[in-house]
């Protein structure tokens, strides 16, 4: 446990890196990060910290505070005169602590600024979904509410009403809401859901889910069937709170959705129900034998030395929020494969999105044409590499020539190949993906968000692609749920569909002619 945090706490942004630094000084519910016990000197340790932050010598305290992630270090002889002004310092700093039982808040009346400023944002550009108003959007999905496909005299109008039992703005006024108040019913309390679980992320609270399991022991089964029996075989801590369930597995629905269908024990296999094609379990099987070597044949003597497989290069393309993701999170991929070795490649436009302050881009030089920010210590087995640029344009300069079904795999998450607003950054690269003939794991949102960019692949690429998986419902989703802020009807969870493919293979034969 400890090395993996260790060594990911260099690559963590620095609201994790804070807010895992100001857990260390609150006494561990679980386990602490080291592997030593918990003692009243961490906290005396971490109070030092602070004060010293306040003092007059910025440098060396701050150093010192993030040195001290994951490990303890002996009490200095000025800790018990710095206890007080280390407590005024947190009293003033610290965010507004909400108790477990008082997570529901109104999100204008939040006392957290940001949500607030959340609120703010939903009330200027969402509009009311009542049946008067003329629809400002096209429904979300073939058997939407009636609000979404009616059209309505009025002209549209912004939310401004609060439910209160869900308190989020979905209508213009209290008399729609209180006329459509049976369409709202379906999804109020999924919207209470998510209210409480966003006031919980940022109640200031430890959160011991976060603290992931180490290595996985090679002669240890894991057992992919669902959530629980996958964080129990794997050794996490006991997670016994929905809330916390959800929280957890909002992070480690984007590695564990990877590796459940690379790894040997996928829940997805070739028989009736399933979800594996025969084309799916070729593609799947050539990586299968990359990621777990056979054991046999091999030794620590010269004899016994062989050869080994190049790392399994990752593209996951479009990359957005799962290129910030905190590095321990994907650390978790390398886990499920001991004997294997990764290269998550992130590339897309948006990869480096609100990270400029912690890894500020390179220059593009001969050396390093794209402008590439390679992380190689992320783990002994993985290495991530952040590119801001297109696919298409990578690809044309065979910057990753050759490609490789045995080593090379294609994710994308949540692309929206078929949405209206994105789908002509695709039509560029999806083809050239086809050219590989590596296979390509897409997710999806709902259900008519697949099926959507099913028909713009079968569309754009005509009858040119196989499928690997069929789309379905993902094994391990994200179990909490997202409200989009322009819309608050469109509700969905990260990664709630998955389904794969791969460009169509030839087998030429020859034809006796006489």
């Amino acid at each position: 446990m400890e090395p993996s945090i260790r060594q990911a706490a260099s690559h963590t942004c620095r609201r994790c890196l804070r807010l895992s630094t100001a857990n260390i000084s609150r006494p561990s519910i679980t386990r602490s990060f080291s592997k030593a016990s918990t003692s009243p000197q961490l906290s005396r340790k971490s109070s030092t910290s602070r004060s010293t932050i306040n003092s007059k010598q910025p440098k060396s305290s701050l150093s010192r505070s993030i040195f001290s992630f994951g490990q303890q270090t002996k009490p200095t002889e000025d800790d018990s005169v710095a206890l007080g002004s280390a407590a005024a310092y947190e009293s003033q700093s610290r965010p507004p602590v909400l108790r477990p039982d008082d997570l529901f808040h109104s999100y204008t009346n939040s006392p957290i600024p940001e949500i607030r400023h959340r609120a703010a944002f939903i009330r200027q550009h969402a509009h009311c979904p009542h049946p008067d108003h003329q629809p400002t959007r096209t429904p979300a999905s073939t058997g939407g509410s009636p609000g979404t496909s009616c059209s309505g005299a009025q002209a549209p109008a912004h939310v401004d009403f609060e439910c209160p039992d869900c308190g989020i703005p979905v209508y213009c006024s209290e008399k729609h809401w209180a006329d459509d108040y049976e369409a709202h019913l379906q999804i109020c309390d999924t919207l209470r859901q998510i209210n409480e679980d966003d006031h919980d992320l940022r109640s200031g609270r430890f959160f011991p889910e976060f603290e992931y399991a180490g290595p996985q022991m090679e002669e240890a089964a894991v057992n992919m069937t669902n959530w629980d029996t996958f964080l129990y075989t794997r050794e996490f801590e006991a997670i016994n709170d929905d809330r916390s369930m959800r929280q957890v597995t909002r992070l480690l629905t984007y590695p564990i959705t990877i590796g459940s269908i690379l790894h040997e024990l996928s829940p997805y296999s070739i028989r009736k129900g399933g979800r594996l094609t025969p084309e799916g379990l070729k593609s799947l099987s050539a990586l299968r034998y990359t990621l777990h070597p056979p054991r046999t044949g091999s030794g620590a003597e010269i004899k016994g030395l062989r050869p080994e497989a190049p790392p399994v290069r990752i593209f996951i393309l479009g990359a957005r929020a799962e290129s910030s993701l905190p590095r321990n999170v994907w650390v978790q991929l390398a886990h499920l494969f001991p004997r294997g070795k990764f290269h998550l490649v992130f590339i897309g436009p948006e990869s480096m999105a609100n990270r400029d302050d912690e890894f500020p881009l390179p220059p593009r030089t001969p050396s390093n044409p794209f402008g590439a920010i390679v992380e190689d210590r992320v783990w002994p087995t993985m290495k991530i590499s952040t590119i801001v640029d297109y696919y298409h344009t990578l690809h044309k300069t065979g910057q990753f020539y050759p490609y490789d079904p045995y080593f090379d795999c294609f994710v994308m998450f949540h692309p929206g190949l078929g949405h209206p607003a994105s789908s002509h950054e695709w039509t560029e690269t999806v083809p050239l993906l086809l050219e590989t003939k590596a296979p390509i794991i897409v997710t999806g949102y709902t259900q008519y968000d697949m099926e959507r960019d099913i028909e713009w692949v079968k569309k754009t690429c005509g009858g040119e692609f196989d499928m690997l998986m069929e789309p379905g419902e993902n094994t391990f989703r994200s179990l909490r749920w997202d409200l989009n802020d322009l819309d608050p009807q469109d509700v969905s969870c990260g990664n709630w569909g998955v389904w794969a493919f791969r460009g169509k293979r030839y087998e030429a034969t020859t034809k006796n002619t006489e």
